[in-house]
């Protein structure tokens, strides 16, 4: 299954603050495991990572059209959450949350991050 997702920047620090502070959102155990300088990985040993890294290429970060990726949450509380953090760190709304597909659908908040890259907060339940 997925190891991890790498997303672009092209602006480490300001993408760093922006992920530690959005990610403690969901696990206060969420860390950086890896920091290589141009390629930084947040998570926890076993489980699937985030990765945010420089172009290899040495050109500018740009937004994949039609990528996102979803963050896992325990609750709707904590896709209000995440969400809520992600506008206040500078990232922008892509659809507030609530239930997508009916009553029974998941629950699902939808932002950019300080790149534009697209993520979402989701809770299954």
């Amino acid at each position: 299954m997925i190891a991890y997702v790498t997303l672009g920047t092209s602006d480490m620090d300001r993408a760093t603050n922006f992920y530690n502070a959005l990610l403690a959102e969901l696990d206060p155990d969420i860390k950086v495991l890896m920091d290589a300088g141009r390629i930084k990985l947040w998570g926890k040993p076993g489980s699937p990572n985030l990765a945010l890294a420089t172009p290899f290429d040495g050109n500018a970060a740009s937004v994949g059209n039609g990528v996102m990726v979803a963050l896992a949450a325990a609750s709707t509380d904590q896709v209000d959450a995440v969400h809520k953090k992600a506008l206040e760190l500078g990232g922008t709304d892509e659809g507030a949350p609530g239930r997508r597909g009916g009553d029974q659908g998941p629950y699902i908040g939808y932002f950019r991050d300080l790149d534009g890259n697209k993520l979402n907060a989701i809770c299954m339940g």
